[in-house]
């Protein structure tokens, strides 16, 4: 596995990674987290990884040996509107996903590791990054296996519907 900066040109594979975790979700019973309809089909969502591509935010890829998008993670130093700010630089996980059939393999705690590194270059001493709070708290449990801590809880709204989140942070 390799990890590099993405741009434009990724937003099909990153849309695909993430038809592919909403889909893994579905059958699983989870979709709550991120629906049940393929991004690549949502207009909003597409606007949003087109988003993601062309501002100020930072792309990394996980790609396997032969170049295909296997990973992805979305950073800024900018959070999510519904995320308390801190007074502090900080460097924030907007998106990561995984290919679902590769499901234990240590991509996404490379890119986690990535982004912790990308925050040392930038003499950034936080990383957060929020994520789905289900009542199982599993992809809670995900993140503090990588590292994090949780800091708070939040409320939100995600397709009309309520949507409990958790922020977690690791402090370097």
């Amino acid at each position: 596995m390799k990890i590099r900066t993405g741009g434009p040109a990724d937003t099909a594979d990153i849309l695909s990674l993430l038809d592919g975790a909403v889909a893994w979700l579905a059958a699983h019973g989870r979709a709550d987290q991120w629906g049940d309809q393929p991004w690549s089909t949502t207009p909003a969502m597409i606007d949003r990884i087109e988003g993601y591509t062309a501002e100020q935010f930072l792309i990394r890829l996980a790609t396997d040996d032969e170049g295909r998008a296997i990973g992805c993670c979305v950073l800024s130093e900018q959070a999510n509107a519904y995320a308390t700010p801190v007074d502090e630089r900080e460097l924030y996980i907007r998106n990561l996903v995984t290919d679902r059939a590769l499901k234990g393999s240590g991509i996404g705690a490379a890119l986690i590791a990535d982004a912790v590194d990308e925050a040392r270059r930038r003499g950034i001493g936080l990383v957060r990054v929020d994520c789905y709070a289900s009542e199982d708290r599993r992809l809670v449990g995900q993140y503090r296996a990588l590292g994090f801590t949780e800091t708070e809880s939040f409320e939100s709204e995600y397709k009309g519907k309520p949507w409990r989140g958790q922020i977690l942070e690791i402090r370097l």
